[in-house]
């Protein structure tokens, strides 16, 4: 493990949320993350584990404080404890805290109960790690996310915004969702960004929760929306006399098909009376919404905004490492819960990505539908290393099955045909090093 920097090999995985009240209990990739471990704990490599924050969710234990939730860890997760004993005999691992569990930086005694598991707490912000000729900054990604970010580094009182949204909307989330007809509640904390979470919700009452016989009833009115909306507007325009709806020859061709041509011809204008409606009232309405978001707006009750730019912050930040420190050419974070890799001036900006359930939105391609939320996992440990000058960038995928069918209806199965989430995790990247820049010794730093 005392090797030269440049066979130094690092493994980064960040975002495992592990922990917190009743249902957020569940580790959907526990297996798959004890044989991750467990392959590091027999490689022959001069390897690092770095696990980039976040790995317990320590804010969504709302009935216990302070050590009290390491407690709770050890006794609903003694095989995970104890294979990162094994593995931290054979490599080192390193855990850095990120906004979800920051109270690891708020109690020293964290670092002696690591300890005993063969981890190193590092409880600072940031830390570095040389590779090759040249250095990687490894930040969870939380500081350059307003909502989240820690003004008072290591003090057990910060109640940033994300604070506040994750005991009282993702704790209450997982107390309540084996309520449901099906325990889906608890994966809000996978809705990105936060402001899909409402209608995310809806979704999930129409597609899992509403009774089935009003769910089915309301479907070929979802999905004939559209089509009904213009009939609408043509029997409005026809009763002003703008404009004469040729009403006669669609009956004519319905009549055709006999009493189906019949069904559907009430279909229709039952339909449409019911979408001529809604547009009265939804016009009005949308208008009235809109008056009073500008309203709202110029007074600036809300300031920030609840989803973060997932590039731009960073990419600035990785730009201003990469001018303060010349051997720096790799920012490694988190956070966004979305694996990517930038080439940027001076470097390359790195997402380790999230071992949560990820769920992409599944607009309806026609009618009023409320969206799909598809869920997919994207499992993967960033592999950094140094290879002839040059330090090296690869995302290694951790194989989990696919989310059960179950977790889907047959309305969703039906409406997403075709239209599954193509999930591939960024390819190797690469960026050139200077020979002559001398490697640093391994630190410790803290971003200001």
């Amino acid at each position: 493990m005392d090797g030269p920097a440049e066979d130094r090999v690092y493994y980064v995985i960040s975002d495992l949320h592990i922990g917190g009240d009743e249902q957020l209990e569940e580790v959907e990739f526990l297996d798959e993350l004890l044989d991750f471990l467990a392959r590091l704990e027999t490689t022959d490599e001069d390897a690092e584990l770095l696990i980039n924050g976040d790995a317990f969710g320590l804010w969504e234990f709302t009935g216990m404080s302070g050590l009290e939730k390491f407690d709770a860890l050890e006794e609903t997760y003694p095989t995970l404890f104890e294979q990162l004993r094994k593995t931290g005999e054979n490599i080192e691992i390193t855990l850095i805290p990120g906004n979800h569990d920051h109270e690891l930086a708020a109690y020293d005694e964290y670092v002696e109960r690591f300890a005993a598991y063969n981890v190193t707490l590092v409880q600072s912000k940031s830390i570095t790690r040389p590779v090759g000729d040249a250095a990687i900054h490894f930040e969870h990604g939380n500081q350059q996310d307003p909502n989240n970010r820690i003004k008072d580094w290591g003090d057990t009182n910060v109640t940033p915004l994300g604070y506040y949204y994750n005991t009282l909307v993702t704790s209450r989330a997982g107390q309540l969702s084996d309520r449901g007809r099906y325990n889906w509640l608890k994966d809000v904390q996978a809705v990105t960004p936060t402001e899909r979470v409402p209608v995310w919700m809806l979704s999930k009452y129409f597609y899992r929760e509403m009774n089935p016989l009003l769910r089915y009833a309301l479907v070929p009115f979802l999905l004939l929306f559209n089509i009904s909306a213009i009939l609408a507007i043509l029997a409005a325009l026809n009763l002003l006399g703008v404009w004469s709806a040729p009403v006669e020859t669609t009956t004519s061709f319905l009549d055709q098909f006999g009493t189906v041509g019949t069904a559907i011809w009430v279909l229709l204008v039952v339909n449409a009376s019911l979408a001529g409606l809604l547009l009265l009232v939804g016009i009005p309405l949308y208008l009235l919404r809109r008056d009073i978001k500008k309203t709202i707006n110029r007074f600036g009750v809300f300031e920030t905004d609840l989803t973060v730019d997932t590039q731009t912050t960073y990419t600035e930040a990785a730009q201003e490492v990469f001018e303060q420190e010349d051997d720096v050419v790799v920012f490694c974070y988190g956070h966004t819960h979305r694996p990517s890799v930038q080439s940027v001036d001076g470097g390359l900006v790195v997402n380790t990505g999230t071992w949560l359930k990820r769920l992409h939105r599944r607009d309806g391609v026609i009618g009023l539908l409320p969206p799909v939320f598809y869920p997919s996992y994207q499992l993967c440990a960033v592999r950094i290393t140094a290879e002839d000058r040059q330090v090296v960038v690869d995302y290694e995928e951790v194989q989990k099955p696919s989310p059960s069918p179950e977790e889907l209806t047959l309305t969703e199965r039906l409406l997403t045909v075709g239209r599954k989430p193509d999930i591939e995790l960024p390819e190797r990247a690469v960026v050139e090093t200077e020979q002559s820049v001398p490697a640093p010794e391994p630190a410790e730093r803290e971003l200001d």
